[in-house]
């Protein structure tokens, strides 16, 4: 197996790319897995913002993952994970779509561009955002056919009204009804601030709308039920699925959320149920954080554990590991 570095590479030393992956430059081609990406815009955001700065501290938190060999090891497990991903560069870093302050949607351009790049030779795109009205650019970068998974507290489901479509409370409304949307899951939904306009459109266009009531009553395996076996799955996750006291660093958190475990357990129950396509993960903001980052870790400990788990994943290892090939949907 390859090492990661010859370096010692503490957290506080070098340039952070997401646990120090390759970091391309534009005219590279995008030879790899897994393929990290950032948009760093908080412009849908209507209240606070600094979430801009959310893939920044991820990544910069994600070093702290980094032992001096492949992969991590998990000693719940007793194994290591990422060891291939890391070793042999199927991992890299394509750096932040650029962002056009004022102009969001030349932004989104640039963020859709940035993810078909990734797609563009078969990679499966992680997105760091960056406010959650960042989904809708990523999601209609994907062409064929997929089930959108969507983790928050809110549903995002806003009208169109007072000339706003691009706001972190509009994305999931534009995303079910593009074309190749076939079915659109949102889980952990409790706010008290979500409309009931909102809540019966949603319903009203088909989507499946989990509570955190019926979520935990239901349990990660029958969630992950609710895709069909194989099914092409995206996933968008808002930092504000977690219950309020483990994200002070997210704008728009709320009480009686998931825990850490519940939450970990059902990306578990998706890797082995679907053929995961993409992922994005939203509202992290330093600015509101507490002085150790605990949100902008506990960001990159999801990704990170996300991915370990995804990569080990019987679907994962037969398109990508048995066969060879890059097998993701672009």
């Amino acid at each position: 197996m390859a090492q990661w570095s010859g370096r010692v590479d503490m957290p506080f030393v070098g340039i952070p790319s997401f646990l120090r992956a390759p970091v391309l430059n534009p005219d590279e081609p995008v030879d790899a897995d897994l393929v990290i990406l950032g948009a760093p815009t908080d412009e849908g955001s209507p209240f606070m913002p600094g979430s801009r700065f959310g893939p920044r501290s991820i990544r910069e938190h994600s070093l702290r993952f980094l032992t001096g060999e492949p992969g991590y090891f998990d000693p719940s497990a007793g194994r290591h994970y990422l060891q291939r991903e890391m070793g042999e560069r199927r991992i890299v870093d394509l750096g932040d779509a650029d962002i056009i302050p004022t102009n969001l949607v030349g932004s989104f351009d640039n963020i859709t561009a940035l993810v078909a790049r990734a797609l563009s030779r078969g990679g499966t795109p992680i997105v760091l955002g960056g406010d959650h009205a960042i989904s809708y650019p990523v999601v209609r970068a994907f062409t064929d056919p997929l089930y959108v998974v969507h983790f928050d507290a809110h549903l995002d489901y806003m009208p169109f009204v007072h000339g706003a479509s691009m706001t972190n409370a509009h994305a999931f409304r534009h995303i079910a009804h593009m074309p190749h949307v076939l079915g659109l899951v949102q889980i952990g939904i409790r706010s008290l601030r979500s409309t009931e306009v909102m809540w019966r459109d949603t319903l009203a266009d088909g989507n499946q709308v989990v509570t955190m009531t019926e979520f935990r009553q239901r349990g990660p395996d029958e969630i992950a039920r609710l895709l069909p076996k194989g099914a092409h799955c995206y996933i968008s996750l808002d930092m504000d699925v977690l219950d309020l006291s483990l994200v002070p660093g997210c704008v728009s958190a709320e009480p009686d959320g998931m825990l850490y475990d519940q939450l970990r357990d059902t990306l578990v129950a998706l890797t082995d149920r679907a053929r995961i396509v993409g992922f994005d993960l939203v509202e992290v903001n330093p600015q509101l954080d507490v002085g150790t980052g605990v949100t902008s870790y506990l960001a990159a400990h999801t990704v990170v554990e996300f991915l370990g788990h995804l990569c080990d994943s019987a679907t994962w290892k037969a398109l990508r590991v048995n066969s060879g090939a890059p097998g993701s949907s672009g």
